[in-house]
């Protein structure tokens, strides 16, 4: 079992930033590829930004590329998502997601997952 804890949301201005951290405890952290997947009140979980579990690759959806950068300390047992140039669209409560396999845009892939932290950028 893995249990994860999002810290780092908050209220930002559109243009700003945040840090959104991830701690893990349980199985081996650095057994799993981590994710941060967002959600809107009647949407689908979306996702965000994964990375491998070594940290040597890292995908990310196309709406945050260039502007959200993941990483992970596996000494740490953390992951975190450095969110810069926040729009008012990024506006979500934002998950930590873990699993087993390698990396994967599907939400129903992770068998674990924190729960959330909201994000809220105004305009």
């Amino acid at each position: 079992q893995v249990q994860l804890v999002e810290s780092g949301g908050g209220l930002v201005q559109a243009g700003g930033s945040l840090r959104l951290s991830c701690a893990a405890s349980g199985r081996t952290f650095s057994d799993y590829t981590k994710a941060w997947f967002r959600q809107t009140p009647g949407k689908e979980r979306e996702f965000v930004a994964a990375i491998t579990r070594s940290g040597g690759i890292s995908d990310y959806a196309d709406s945050v590329k260039g502007r959200f950068t993941i990483s992970r300390e596996n000494a740490k047992n953390t992951v975190s998502l450095q969110m810069n140039v926040l729009k008012p669209e990024d506006t979500a409560v934002y998950y930590c997601a873990a699993m087993a396999g390698g990396l994967s845009r599907r939400s129903s892939g992770y068998g674990y997952w924190g729960q959330g932290t909201q994000v809220t950028v105004s305009s």
